[in-house]
C-alpha cells in the first residue's frame, strides 16, 4: 500500500510538471538560449509568468478534471486507491454539469441577441428602410440569427420565404423569440400591418420574460447556496475529525464498517443533492 501511495504521488507530481511546463518546454528553453535570453532557470520566475502558467493550467484542467486530482491527493493522504476510482467516476458527472452550464449560458446570450435584433430591426424600419434591407443591417450588427444567419439573410436578399427561414432559426436553443419575429413579419407582409409596432411589442415581451427569469434566479440563489452548503458538510466533518486526531480517512478507507458507511453515505449524498437541485429546477421551469 505504501508503494502504491508513493507511485500515486509521483504520478500526480509528474502530471503537474507536464501541465505547467507543457510538452514543448524543452523547445522553448532552446529558443530562449538561441535568442540570447541568457541562462534558463538562473533566477526565480516572475510573478507575471507564474500567473500566465497558472492561467494555462486552469484552461487545460476543466472542472471535471479536478476530480481525479483531488482523488490522487486523497489517495496519497489515505494510502488507498478508492479515492482515485471515485475521482475517475466523477469525471463524466462533472462534465455533464459543465456542459449543461455552458449550454444555459449560450441560450441566455442568444436570447439577448434576439432581443437586440428586434430592437435594431424596429429602428431600421422606423427610419424608412424596407424590411429586407432593415433585416440585413440589424442582423449584421446584433448577430441574433445565430448559425441560421446565412439562410435568413439569403431569403431576405433574394425575396425568399423570410418567415419560414426565421421559424427554422427559432429552433436553436435560446432563439425561440425568432418565431415571434416570423409571425410579425408574416402579418406585416400579408395584411400590411405596421412591422415596427409589432417588433416593439415583441421586444417588450421578450425583455419582460428575460427579466422575470433573472428575478426568479436571484430568488432561488439562496436555495442553491443551501444545497451547496449541505453537500459540503461531509467534507467539513472529515476535516473536523482529522483535526481531532480521529483519523477518519483510515477508518473510512481501511475498515469494513468504514467502507460500508462511505458507500451508503455517498449514495445518500448524491440522492439528496439530486433531489434538492431537482426541486430548484422545477421551480425555475414553473
Amino acid at each position: 500500500m505504501g508503494e502504491m501511495s508513493l507511485g500515486a504521488a509521483v504520478a500526480c507530481l509528474g502530471a503537474a510538471v507536464w501541465l505547467l511546463g507543457g510538452r514543448n518546454s524543452g523547445a522553448r528553453r532552446a529558443q530562449l538560449l538561441l535568442a540570447g535570453g541568457g541562462a534558463v532557470g538562473a533566477g526565480p520566475p516572475e510573478w507575471r509568468q507564474m500567473t500566465r502558467e497558472l492561467g494555462r493550467l486552469r484552461e487545460r484542467l476543466r472542472a471535471e478534471w479536478w476530480a481525479p486530482v483531488a482523488g490522487l491527493v486523497l489517495a496519497v493522504l489515505g494510502s488507498s486507491v478508492l479515492p482515485v476510482v471515485a475521482g475517475a467516476v466523477g469525471v463524466p458527472v462533472l462534465r455533464q454539469v459543465r456542459l449543461a452550464r455552458e449550454a444555459r449560458r449560450l441560450r441566455e446570450r442568444r436570447g439577448d441577441a434576439v432581443i437586440t435584433l428586434c430592437g435594431a430591426l424596429a429602428g431600421e424600419v422606423r427610419a424608412g428602410r424596407q424590411p429586407g434591407e432593415a433585416l440585413l443591417l440589424a442582423a449584421r450588427d446584433s448577430g441574433g440569427l445565430g448559425q441560421a444567419q446565412a439562410a435568413v439573410l439569403a431569403a431576405a436578399r433574394f425575396g425568399g420565404d423570410v418567415p419560414g427561414a426565421l421559424a427554422l432559426a427559432a429552433r436553436q436553443p435560446g432563439a425561440e423569440g425568432l418565431s415571434g419575429l416570423a409571425a410579425c413579419w408574416r402579418v406585416a407582409v400579408d395584411q400590411g400591418a405596421g412591422l415596427a409596432a409589432g417588433l416593439d411589442r415583441l421586444e417588450g415581451a421578450l425583455r419582460a420574460g428575460r427579466d422575470q427569469r433573472a428575478d426568479l434566479r436571484a430568488q432561488l440563489a439562496g436555495a442553491r447556496s443551501t444545497v451547496v452548503m449541505l453537500a459540503g458538510l461531509p467534507v467539513l466533518g472529515l476535516l473536523l475529525g482529522a483535526a481531532m486526531g480521529a483519523q477518519p480517512l483510515r477508518v473510512l478507507l481501511h475498515t469494513g464498517a468504514g467502507i460500508g458507511c462511505l458507500a451508503v453515505g455517498g449514495v445518500l449524498e448524491g440522492l439528496g443533492t439530486w433531489w434538492a437541485l431537482r426541486i430548484v429546477r422545477g421551480a425555475e421551469a414553473t
